[in-house]
């Protein structure tokens, strides 16, 4: 069971937000309380009974200095498409797991020309993202 963070950078006030979710409602919570995001802004479908704000799935918005505090608590970084990815695993959907998969090959860079702080040169992607050839 896991906690995962996405590489979203998602301008709200003066914060730059990314999405935090998990295998389990549980899992997420604890993280949740653990690095200091208020529960009041958890986000579930309608049909899930719980106080929170409406979305298609399960997750919190967090800042980039929470999402930092998660990855030390060892949440796993993923790319854009890793909520996409989480939602299709869970619905069975194996049809969209292979268009996630088109889309992230599609995105790879040839180059391979990395910097110091590990971005991509030539296409700018960041450290972790799918430059690697």
């Amino acid at each position: 069971m896991s906690v995962y963070v996405d590489d979203m950078r998602a301008p709200f006030g003066n914060m730059v937000m990314c999405h935090m979710w998990a295998d389990t409602r549980e899992e997420l919570f604890a993280m949740a309380d653990r690095i200091g995001v208020q529960r009041k802004w958890f986000q579930r479908p309608p049909s899930v009974k719980l106080p929170g704000m409406k979305a298609s799935w399960e997750h919190f918005d967090i800042a980039q200095s929470k999402r930092a505090l998660a990855v030390k608590y060892g949440a796993i970084e993923t790319d854009r498409y890793g909520p996409l990815e989480h939602t299709a695993r869970l619905a069975g959907d194996t049809k969209k797991l292979e268009v996630i998969a088109d889309l992230r090959r599609a995105r790879r860079c040839k180059t391979n020309t990395v910097g110091a702080a590990g971005e991509c040169l030539a296409c700018d992607a960041e450290q972790g993202e799918h430059c690697r050839g």
